[in-house]
């Protein structure tokens, strides 16, 4: 039987933080990152063009042998995974499995929250999909869901700026719009895998009393929850601790920006995706 890695696919460097969650937790397993970065970002892309984008990632994990692909991604989670996952599987690969972070994320909150007014925040495309409301109706019919769009968070991120005096600017003023739409908000969902990097700053301009929650470790335990109930994946899977990083962009570029995420150093290679 071919082994091979667990993919994580991401449009740009945000899924780094979850790729280091997941093998903080599951240390012995072979990993492929794939990184689109050319085409970042995908949050301000249409519905038909983020499914394309991803799929074509998906592909190309699949070819790198990888029976199981994280789509480490809200935008590509919101926006494309259900399509993957009922439509395209099934016909490209009907032994895989692809999984998103947002239905992880969801169902931690009923332990979480204690008066179901939920906020989130963000990318455009994140928002406008309703992807999380839809979710968290799923799950618990009785919460309210309020969206805050963040554009300028990942900008900052990437840019080096998120202790800056731009991202107190640009913090304040998300914060106050996502508690106009309810004061009764009491847990705040980071639904973009590069705002764990400002998590110290939104913490400074939200009430105490609102819990922050951040995808990394959700999705790591999740991930190993999924792997003891799908032995038939699990034995797919290389142990042998190895982790290789790709990028559509220039892997120069990649690794100097990749280390502000992770704090170490990476060695990737650059990939073509059709």
């Amino acid at each position: 039987m071919q082994k091979g890695s667990i993919g994580i696919f991401d449009s740009g460097y945000g899924g780094l933080t979850i790729l280091e969650e997941i093998r903080n937790l599951l240390p012995d397993y072979d990993y492929i990152y794939l990184g689109d970065n050319a085409r970042a970002p995908y949050g301000i892309r249409s519905f038909e063009l983020i499914h394309k984008f991803t799929l074509e990632a998906v592909n190309y994990l699949f070819k790198q042998d990888c029976p199981l692909v994280i789509l480490a991604c809200n935008t590509a989670s919101a926006k494309a995974l259900r399509t993957i996952q009922q439509k395209d599987l099934p016909i490209i690969a009907p032994e895989n499995r692809v999984l998103g972070v947002i239905r992880p994320t969801i169902e931690v909150l009923g332990s979480i929250t204690k008066t179901g007014h939920i906020g989130v925040f963000g990318t455009p495309g994140t928002i406008s999909s309703n992807a999380y409301n839809e979710e968290i109706l799923r799950f618990y019919p009785d919460y309210k869901t309020f969206g805050q769009s963040c554009p300028m968070f990942v900008p900052l991120v990437e840019y080096g700026e998120s202790d800056g005096e731009g991202a107190d600017f640009f913090v304040k003023k998300y914060v106050a719009n996502l508690l106009c739409q309810s004061s009764n908000i009491d847990t705040l969902i980071l639904g973009c895998t590069h705002y764990p990097l400002l998590q110290k700053k939104i913490r400074q301009y939200v009430p105490d009393n609102i819990n922050i929650i951040s995808q990394g470790s959700i999705v790591a335990k999740s991930l190993k929850k999924y792997l003891i109930r799908h032995p038939e994946i699990e034995m797919r899977i290389e142990k042998g601790s190895n982790i290789k990083y790709l990028t559509t962009e220039n892997a120069v570029k990649f690794n100097e920006l990749a280390s502000v995420f992770i704090g170490h150093k990476t060695h990737a290679s650059k990939v073509i995706l059709t």
